[in-house]
């Protein structure tokens, strides 16, 4: 079964063509980033248009790079949400009519069932049951995964995501859109544990999730240390150090609850923030620790994308699922109000 992956969910334009037999086939991404950085954030209208505008041309090159005519699919996948509404609306009206055309089934897609099987994706992929750290701009949820479309949530974020708070303290520490990476590289050149910031929510139960305090503790070190309004850089780079450290450890401490609970051996991180090194090499070690392995899709994958949305549609389309023809895009939808898949 041969599948065309269309992701619009925010800032990305991702096309992919996966197959059941040879696996992934070809898949484009275009980043609106440049776009967005003079607004200092994404703008839903300029995010909507801009699919409008490279969508079609990126599925006839992701045909072209796989070498197949247009239309040479069994089903169509895209992502019906979360996300942002007009940019979901662009990719979910563009596979509805392509499907109609080629008449052939098409699939709203959860975002983040996506992220979740990116993994998959991998030569060596988890085997079912493990544990899911989806970590993103948007959302930062541990979830107990026993197979596809079977997913109980054991804690999520209460304010900001993990990927929310790196780009809104880096904005905070004058760093352009998007923070999140230049965050994350500037910590490279400081010292952790010059500057120890609290690990949110750790001294508590549960596997919940919250970060507003974590930024507002860096806000008021910045303030202290700047001089004549200019925090001196190798104390910024110190600052950076001390505030990513105090997000990973956060996150792996969660991540060693969430193992203990449920008894899995596998743990899973998938999201934009599952490509941060220092995140990996925490995880890595907690990992090794337990006596657990860690799963990862390659870097390509771990920002939104269409393969996932390919190989998570083919998951249900091959079970005969198929959405209706009016457009089901959801800016909000849980998680674990999906339903599992069999056969």
């Amino acid at each position: 079964m041969r599948v065309l992956g269309i992701e619009t969910s925010c800032d990305e334009t991702g096309v992919a063509l996966y197959d059941s037999d040879q696996g992934l086939l070809a898949h484009t991404l275009f980043s609106q980033v440049k776009m967005h950085a003079e607004f200092g954030g994404v703008v839903p209208e300029l995010a909507s248009r801009d699919h409008i505008r490279k969508l079609v041309p990126l599925i006839r090159h992701t045909f072209d790079q796989a070498g197949l005519p247009l239309g040479a699919v069994d089903g169509v996948a895209y992502t019906s949400g979360p996300g942002l509404v007009g940019a979901l609306m662009v990719g979910a009206a563009l596979a509805r009519s392509l499907a109609w055309t080629w008449e052939v089934p098409a699939l709203g897609v959860h975002h983040m069932e996506g992220h979740l099987l990116a993994p998959m994706l991998e030569p060596n992929a988890p085997p079912f049951p493990f544990v899911a750290l989806l970590v993103s701009g948007g959302h930062t949820m541990l979830v107990d995964v026993r197979g596809v479309g079977e997913y109980r949530i054991l804690g999520e974020t209460l304010d900001d995501a993990a990927g929310e708070a790196f780009d809104k303290t880096a904005k905070m520490m004058g760093l352009p859109y998007p923070g999140g990476p230049l965050l994350s590289k500037l910590a490279d050149s400081g010292t952790p544990g010059v500057f120890e910031f609290p690990r949110p929510m750790v001294d508590r139960p549960g596997m919940d999730f919250s970060f507003s305090g974590l930024k507002t503790a860096v806000r008021n070190t910045v303030a202290t240390h700047a001089v004549e309004e200019a925090v001196p850089p190798q104390i910024m780079a110190d600052i950076a150090a001390g505030f990513q450290e105090a997000v990973v450890d956060t996150l792996s401490i969660k991540c060693r609850r969430a193992l203990k609970e449920t008894g899995h051996r596998s743990l899973v991180i998938a999201g934009g923030v599952s490509a941060n090194r220092r995140l990996r090499e925490k995880l890595e070690a907690m990992a090794t620790e337990r006596r657990c392995k860690l799963y990862y899709p390659r870097l390509e994958f771990c920002t939104d994308n269409g393969a996932m949305i390919a190989y998570a549609g083919w998951q249900r389309l091959k079970a005969g699922e198929t959405s209706p023809l009016a457009l089901d895009i959801r800016a909000r939808w849980s998680l674990d109000e999906l339903e599992a898949v069999h056969g």
